[in-house]
């Protein structure tokens, strides 16, 4: 009765601190006049930026203005600040302009000023949630450059992001070529190519130079530097954060990474493709000639992931490029798009292996079982992802479910021998060497395995492990709802908190709590027949102790560090906890039965011993080799 009363008091309170924040907001309503006022202040903001970013233009292309054809004099002054490419400067495509490429899937700006993408738009994706009419942009308002730094014969160092490129815009059948030329005469030129096809995520992109053997010296490679801030795209900051990552593949299809932190570096070799991995999003420069060597830099930009940022990452990657005969010709591409494992895949450019599904035979679990069944489960037959996640599950632990049934009946023998292992540790207290032989002897003369149980739970454990990265590397799983939450590849907050908890955030999430309750239920319903399983030994912990604390630990563990993880792997976690109760309660119960296992113990013990295993053989010898040396010891003394 009391507990109803304070519930009901509860939900009084909230109504009227509610009401109260109702009325205070409508109390700091601004006026009429003040409302005007301020829209007055934003258009009168609005011309003045409009008025600066005119300004800049004509400043920014005074060059081009300044000068007419044949206008030697104006042409001598450039000369002496950009040498050989003072050309570029005179002609009409030397002011701030643009050129746009698109097609199905993206749509990429590219600046007269400089040659490079300034902005590149995924035109199917939205950022932070579904329906925000907001496009995933990879590139705006200048957080990447492209630059090559160009040594010139006459000792100066010029970066072609402050030079001037002509644009040249063509149809070669369905494609798009765009040329931006940075010129040093008619017929010389340093050249971008783009080179767009339709319904496509990949862009050609050649770099080349034609007749600048005497502009530029080629005595050592010319170093492109692309840099990249990357953009926050997801609900959490923190958990896209976690899996931006600058990959690179190298040495004929190796794959690694530069590692998280505030700062961090490597410098690989014989490198062919660098990618700007957003967890979700990539942008990777991929080359046909591996470029020598690497500089590869990330910095982290998140510096208080309680509060909203617009930038994660900054990363940084400077490539030489070598001259051929006198001249630079490199065959590369572009990719902006999702890092999505079966898209990159496609590609044929070992792109897939950005995506962070684990090493060894976790990785091999992931791409031979997690990423082919998931992905038959959500395409091929259409079911929602959520619906897919709980098939997906089910077949996994039905799968699991003969190693489940070994592990328990493991636990059942040695449960039945547990008094004759108390007996002994009795009679051989002061004697723990004595003990473990004639435990051993124990083993085999019931024909029990101590290790039957271990080794199935021990082969379960790489899935478990393999299902924490395939997970959040899912992008299938991004912007798809499932009962209440609203992204499975965010967490699935239910209450927003109005204060932040260390290392559990600023919200609920719902899934983690039923993932955390299904977990201790598992843990209470084993524990007890491990603890009966498992014997105290001698100078060991208390095994009954730890799996006491383990039952409360591990799901306050599963509670805190998944309340903004993915929905997706909570609700993994929660079914698959489900599934292994139900399956161990109709082994229990149904399956196993301890007074026949009993009886069959009771009756090889009547038999003649079976032979040893080599494991056995070996322990045992151990053990008197041990035993031996002790006793020597002991007559020494």
């Amino acid at each position: 009765m009391e507990e109803k009363k304070l519930d009901l008091n509860s939900i009084i309170g909230f109504v009227l601190i509610f009401g109260l924040l109702i009325w205070i907001m409508y109390q700091n309503q601004p006026s009429e006049k003040e409302i005007a006022a301020e829209k007055a202040k934003k258009e009168l903001v609005a011309k003045q930026e409009a008025q600066a970013k005119a300004d800049k233009a004509k400043t920014t292309s005074l060059p081009a203005a300044a000068v007419t054809p044949g206008d030697t004099m104006q042409l001598a002054q450039l000369q002496k600040t950009l040498g050989g490419f003072a050309y570029s400067a005179t002609l009409p495509s030397a002011k701030e302009s643009f050129t746009t490429i698109e097609n199905e899937k993206i749509k990429l700006k590219i600046a007269n000023k400089g040659g490079y993408i300034v902005e590149a738009t995924l035109k199917e994706f939205e950022k932070f949630r579904k329906e925000s009419k907001q496009l995933v942009e990879l590139i705006k308002d200048n957080n990447s450059n492209l630059n090559l730094q160009l040594q010139t014969t006459d000792n100066r160092t010029l970066n072609s992001k402050d030079l001037f490129f002509e644009p040249t815009l063509e149809k070669v059948g369905a494609d798009q070529v765009l040329s931006m030329r940075l010129k040093a005469g008619a017929n010389e030129f340093l050249e971008y190519k783009y080179i767009l096809k339709p319904n496509d995520y990949l862009v050609g992109f050649d770099i080349r130079s034609q007749g600048l053997n005497r502009v530029l010296n080629s005595s050592k490679p010319v170093n492109l530097q692309w840099d990249l801030k990357t953009y926050r795209n997801e609900k959490s900051v923190s958990y896209e954060n976690r899996y931006a990552e600058i990959y690179y593949n190298y040495e004929d299809g190796k794959e690694s990474y530069v590692g998280q932190g505030d700062h961090k570096e490597e410098n690989p070799e014989k490198v062919d493709y660098i990618a700007f991995k957003q967890h979700f999003f990539a942008t990777i420069l991929q080359t046909n000639t591996a470029f020598a060597k690497a500089d590869l830099v990330s910095q982290n930009l998140v510096k208080d992931e309680k509060i909203d940022t617009v930038f994660t990452k900054q990363f940084n990657a400077t490539v030489p490029l070598a001259f051929t005969n006198g001249e630079i010709d490199y065959k590369m591409n572009w990719y902006f798009g999702p890092a999505d494992y079966k898209v990159l895949k496609s590609y044929d450019k070992d792109f897939q292996k950005i995506i962070p599904l684990g090493w060894g035979i976790f990785g091999w679990i992931n791409k031979l079982i997690f990423v082919p069944l998931f992905g038959f489960l959500s395409s091929t037959i259409g079911l929602s992802l959520g619906i897919a996640i709980i098939i997906f599950t089910i077949i996994i632990k039905l799968a699991m479910s003969p190693i489940t049934y070994k592990s328990f009946l493991s636990q059942a023998k040695m449960k039945v021998l547990r008094p004759d292992i108390n007996e002994l540790g009795e009679k051989y207290k002061k004697d723990p060497m004595k003990k473990q032989q004639e435990t051993m002897k124990l083993y085999n003369k019931a024909g029990v395995n101590p290790m039957a149980g271990c080794i199935p739970a021990l082969i379960q454990l790489p899935f478990m492990y393999a299902s924490f990265q395939f997970f959040p590397a899912a992008f299938e799983l991004r912007q798809k709802g499932f009962l209440w939450a609203d992204d499975l590849s965010s967490f699935d907050s239910v209450v927003k908190l109005p204060f932040h908890i260390p290392l559990y955030g600023d919200h609920i999430s719902l899934f983690p709590i039923l993932a955390a309750i299904a977990i201790f239920f598992y843990m209470k319903m084993t524990s007890g027949d491990q603890q009966m399983a498992a014997p105290q030994q001698e100078g060991m912990p208390d095994m009954a102790k730890m799996m006491k604390i383990m039952i409360y630990v591990s799901p306050l563990m599963m509670l805190i560090f998944f309340n903004s993880y993915g929905a997706g792997l909570s609700l993994y976690n929660f079914i698959s906890n489900l599934i292994t109760i139900g399956i161990m309660f109709v082994i229990k119960n149904y399956i196993v039965d301890s007074e026949k296992i009993h009886a069959q113990i009771q009756e090889n013990k009547q038999r003649e011993p079976k032979k040893p295993s080599k494991f056995q053989q070996r322990l045992q010898e151990v053990m008197e080799q041990q035993e031996a040396a002790k006793k020597a010891q002991n007559k020494k003394k």
